[in-house]
This record gives C-alpha cells, structure tokens and sequence, in this order.
C-alpha cells in the first residue's frame, strides 16, 4: 500500500480533519500554535496512515515504530492524529486542550498521553532523543535478534521544525547518528522557513540538506508538502535505506489555507482568532460547525494503521512464543527487561575494597563498581564524551557500538555532552536499557536541558561525572565546578550523589541501578581518597537515605549528656576534612559529630523522626562544609550555624595550593568550627 499512488477524496478530508481539530483545539483553549499542524498534516497523515507500524491498542508494543514529534509545539496535530488513529485519548481530552487535568497539554509528554513516545516542546530535543531511539533498536536486535526471529526491526520517525535544526543538539545528535550510520532514522524536516521572529532568513540561510548530506545522511527534498505521491515516494524511500539515516526536506506552508496569516509568523504561536478561522474554513471548504468535527471517513482513512498494527502486534506475540521455545534463556531475559527488573543477585556483585588498596579517588572506584555491574547487567550500557580514560567509564572486554559491531556496549560519544545525554533519554525510553554517560562535572551545564528533561520523564538514567571540585587543580576556573552541584539539587527528580569514599561510590551506584523512577548522578573526584572507618557497614543504607552519622562524637568521659558540641556536615572529599576536624577538636575537648551527605534532596525526604537521629534539634552549632556554591545548605544549618563554602570560581595552581588558598583544610575547618562555637 505504502507504493500506491493514488489518493482519495478521503485522503484529502483526513487530512483537513487533523488541521481543523488543531485550529479548534487552539482556539477553544485561546493558545496554542495552529501554523505548524496546519502545514504539516498531510505529511503526518500519510505517515501514520500508510507507513508507520503501530497498534494504537497496545502503545507499548515492544516492535512498533516510534514517532517523534520533535517541534512539540506542534502537539495539537499529534493529540488529532492519536485520537483518529484509535488511540485512548477521546475527543473531550482534544475539547480541554491545555487545560489542567488534561491529557493534551501544551507540548507532549512522555507516560500522560497514550501513545506520546517523548516529551517535547524544547526544540532539538526530540531529534536527540530519535538518535538514542534508533541506537536502541539497532543494540537490541544485535543482542536478542535470532535467525528468524526478528524481534526488533521497526523504525524511528521525527517531524522536525526549522528550529529544531537551528539548535545545537540536533546538529550534534545528527552529526552521531550519521557516524553510526543509523538506517532506520528518518526525519522528515517541515521547512515552513517562518519563526517566530519572521523568516528564517533573518538568521539562518544555511543548506540544510547539504549539511545533512555531509554528516552522513541520505537527504531528499520534496518542493511541496501538499504533493501526497511525492510524499508518499519519498517516506518509501527512506524506509528502503538502511545504511544511513534519512532526512528528507520538505517545503511547507506555515497555517496552510488561512487567507491572511499563512506563511507568515502570526500563524506561529497564537490562535487565528475568530474572524480568520471562519475565513479559513471557508476558503478551505469546512463547515463552520460544529467545532471539532471529525467526519466517520477521517476515521476510516487510519483503519489501515489500526489494521495493521494489530496484526504486526500479535504476530510478534507468537514470534515471541516461538522464540522462547527455541531460545529460552534469550526469552527470559527479554522478558524479565519487559518486566522493568533487574536480574536477581545483581546486588552480590557489588566489588569490596580492601584496606590495601590505600587511596582511591572516587571516579577509579566508580569504574570498578561499574564494570563488575556491567558483567551481570546486560542492559547496562553507555560511554563517555570523549573523556573515557578520565571518567573510568570504560567497560573492559565490552565492544564499542559501531556500524560494524551493535552489540557493542560502549559508546564514544564524541565532544558532544548534549547529544549524548539526549541519546540516552532515547535509549532509556525503550524501557529495556539502562544508559550511563560521563563527563566532567563543570560540563553538566551542556547536558543539562536533557537531564531536566529525563527528570521529567521519570528515566532511569545515570550521570558519571568526575572532577568534582576545585581539586582538580591546574586547569583552572574553567573547568573547576562551583554552581553545578546546588543547580543540579535544583532539579526536582534528579538524584545526585556525592560519595565521599570507595564503599559510598558502590553505595551510590547501587542506588542509581535500583532508581527505576528517575534519573541519577554521580559526582567523583580526581585526586584519591583514603577510605572511612565504619563506611563498609554503613554507607548502603546511608548514601540511599541521602545522610547518615560517619563518625560519632568522641565520648564526654564524664558520665555527662552524649549530645555533640556541634555538627559538621559534609559530602565527598570534604567528609574527610570534617572528620579529621572533628579529631583536632577533641583534643580540646570539643565533641564534633561528623554527617555524610551525599545526597542532600534524598535526606530531606526522610521521615522527621530519622532526620532528627541524625541533626538532633538540639545541636543548633552545625557547619556545612562543600567546596562549592553554598547554596541549599541553609536548611540544614540553621540560624545558628554556618556554610564553608566557595562563592568565587576557583584558580589554576596545584591541588594542595588551592585547599590552602580557599580554606579547605582541616585547620581551616577546625577553626571554623570553633568560631562557630565562640560566636
């Protein structure tokens, strides 16, 4: 059918259905963006209608083709393409357009809205998160496709706007995706040549296609987006290429029909408003009335979608069954990843760290929980940008994923922190892979759109990021992080763990591996550490509720009341600062209790009674101490007490030279603690 040239009537009325309902959803909701619906619905109905492999019943069919609208703006034509398509997303939801409560929001979102692959709406994300979605699918079939048994071979389809091509993490994740030759991607670009500032030619008048080709990628153009055969021979095309991701150009016409704002910018990001909606269902031959109109025939131009993924879908089922018989064990595993567990006992392969392996930076104890993790965990994969050896992400006797080998587990992203963190929102959207990217700490700053976006989503991602603290030395204030760590706090659903030793590193992991509901990161350091006494036992069940007691104070010896003089608080290298603080102390009789906390959000959701174990209300002397923006700690000090932080950006000199300069030694923190006392 996809070869069939030939369009009818109905195609066309389809067609207008999806722009009418965008405009009505629109103009009933009094927001919105209806130019983009309006031009790009005949490519997104022949799209879904003629190619794509999906059971509207059974949105999570493991095998159907992804469809991302990465121009999320345009989520009024995808919520009419769900809801013509069969999709449980009924026409009051398409009424409540943009309302709280409802299943249509402004721009989509991932686990809301049946059938709503990704979240979208900041540009460029989508086509990023395509990349890891076509990663996935080539990984995946490479690891459980067997002969005959093709479990994973669908494709992933983006629309993608000007803009999304004018950001920078499109232009990453397709320089990636064309290095990896990725054959079953394919962007259709709506090139309307209008932003919201007017024409594109105001700031962007570069050959896309060429760019495209450039990258790697098999590029076609069609001149008109109202040209149903050559849309149609062009989305068969792409689908026969496998060797290369395919992007092809079309040239569309923003709010195509309004007789007044098409092809202009007003057509861009508010309703039409009342006298151009009739004007243009006028011109355009559409009943007035009643709004939101959706003809019995628009819903029968999508019964071959319904049709076939229905029965796509079951055939995997008994492909599935047939394969089990054959390949159990292969079966099992596929099926336990189906099922959102991990393998059983994965916990026992957490590595120990024995007394004589002396110090060891956080970032080297990383690697190894990593790798004895990566040999139990199959679906634990990812790499670094271009930082493997600093970041200790590699996976020993892993392959690298190339176009010659996709089985590999290791990915070499490249100097492309924002591609690769997007990637993996991708990959882990798949349900079946657990992705891990590194990089420097200080270069969170380039990832962190699509780590907010994983929050959002509820992804279970993993961050690796060393050089955590101005420790790292002689390179200087560029890359010494000081705001990242309490921007990162910020994030709500984000998790982020800052190990002070060996035992909390393999803490910290085990608790970003058990983390199915959200995305986690770990924060490591460059210089070595030694290993804290009582950490062994303790730091599992400390590091997961976020801070606990890592050195008690030193009895009174007096019979008198246990209670501390004060509390130092502390995470990473600084917990060992605090700790040798607290022995200085009491050689002046002073009783310092010393708390670890690692993950300061996670502490803060525990219950009261804990929290209070913990910072007793009655010790109200309490010293924070990070080499970092002090932000956030003032919840946990109180009035009374005091932050040791940093409120500059640090300085290129050795390591030793920086603690000293900026008070981050135990002298320095031992008389901070006794002005804390005097004042």
């Amino acid at each position: 059918m996809a070869n069939d040239p030939t369009f009818t009537d109905r195609d066309r009325l389809a067609i207008d259905t999806i722009r009418f309902l965008a405009v009505d959803m629109v103009e009933k909701a009094q927001s919105g963006h209806p130019g983009a619906p309006m031009g790009q619905a005949p490519m997104s109905y022949l799209l879904w209608s003629r190619h794509l492999r999906a059971d509207p019943r059974r949105p999570d069919w493991p095998n159907r083709d992804r469809f991302v609208l990465s121009c999320g703006h345009a989520s009024a034509e995808l919520y009419a393409l769900l809801h013509l398509s069969g999709y449980d997303l009924p026409i009051t939801e398409l009424q409540r357009f943009r309302q709280l409560g409802s299943k249509t929001p402004g721009h989509p979102e991932h686990g809301l809205t049946p059938g709503v692959e990704t979240t979208t709406g900041p540009l460029g994300q989508g086509v990023g998160n395509a990349v890891g979605m076509a990663i996935a699918e080539a990984h995946l079939a490479a690891h459980f496709n067997r002969d005959g048994f093709p479990l994973f071979d669908h494709r992933t389809w983006v629309i993608a706007s000007d803009g999304d091509l004018m950001e920078g993490v499109a232009s990453e994740a397709a320089s990636l995706a064309g290095h990896l030759a990725l054959g079953k991607l394919n962007v259709l670009y709506d090139g309307n040549h209008i932003t919201i500032d007017g024409s594109i030619s105001l700031a962007f008048t570069e050959d896309v296609g060429r760019r495209f080709e450039a990258y790697g990628w098999h590029v076609q153009h069609v001149d008109s987006g109202e040209d149903l055969e050559a849309l149609d021979r062009a989305m068969t095309a792409m689908a026969e290429e496998t060797g290369r991701p395919s992007l092809t150009v079309v040239r569309t016409h923003i709010g195509y029909g309004s007789p007044h704002k098409q092809d202009t910018a007003d057509a861009h990001g508010a309703p039409l408003g009342a006298d151009e909606v009739k004007a243009t269902k006028e011109a355009m031959g559409w009943p007035l009335e009643p709004t939101f109109r959706v003809p019995e025939e628009a819903r029968e131009a999508f019964a071959p979608l319904r049709e076939r993924g229905a029965a796509m879908s079951r055939a995997w089922d008994d492909l599935l069954e047939r394969y089990a018989a054959e390949h159990p064990a292969a079966a099992a595993e596929l099926r336990r990843r189906l099922a959102g567990e991990l393998p059983d006992g994965w916990r026992d392969a957490l590595p120990t760290f024995p007394e004589e392996d002396g110090k060891m930076a956080t970032r080297k104890a990383s690697g190894k929980v990593l790798n004895a993790l990566a040999a139990v965990v199959p679906e634990l994969l990812g790499g670094s940008a271009d930082l493997t050896g600093s970041n200790k992400t590699n996976l020993d006797g892993e392959a690298a994923f190339s176009p010659e080998d996709r089985s590999g587990r290791y990915f070499h992203f490249g100097v492309r922190e924002h591609a690769m963190a997007a990637a993996m929102n991708g990959m882990a959207l798949s349900g079946l892979l657990r992705p891990f990217g590194g990089t420097f700490l200080i270069f969170s700053d380039y990832c962190r759109p699509s780590i907010r976006l994983a929050a959002l989503m509820g992804l279970p991602v993993t961050y690796v990021f060393s050089h955590d603290s101005i420790f790292l030395g002689e390179d200087g204030p560029t890359h010494q992080p000081i705001s990242q760590l309490a921007s990162l706090r910020s994030i709500p659903h984000l998790t982020v763990l800052r190990p002070c030793d060996v035992h909390e590193t393999a803490a910290a992991w085990a608790a970003a591996l058990a983390n199915q509901t959200g995305p986690t990161a770990l924060v490591l350091t460059r210089q070595g550490l030694p290993t804290l006494p009582g950490t062994a036992e303790r730091a599992t069940d400390g590091v997961a509720r976020g801070g606990y007691v890592v050195a008690e104070a030193p009895d009174a010896g007096d019979g008198g009341p246990e209670t501390p003089d004060a509390i130092v608080l502390a995470t990473g290298s600084e917990v060992h600062l605090a700790t040798g603080a607290r022995a200085a102390l009491a050689e002046k009789g002073i009783r310092v209790r010393v708390v670890s906390m690692p993950a300061p959000e996670l502490f803060a959701a525990q219950p009261a009674a804990y929290r209070e174990s913990v910072l007793p209300p009655a010790v109200t002397r309490r010293l924070a101490v990070e080499a970092a923006s002090p932000f956030g700690w003032h919840r946990f000090v109180g009035p009374e007490g005091a932050i040791h932080g940093i409120d500059g950006f640090g300085a290129s000199a050795p390591a030793g030279d920086l603690a000293t300069e900026y008070g981050f030694t135990v002298d320095a923190v031992t008389a901070a603690v006794e002005r804390l006392l005097a004042g």
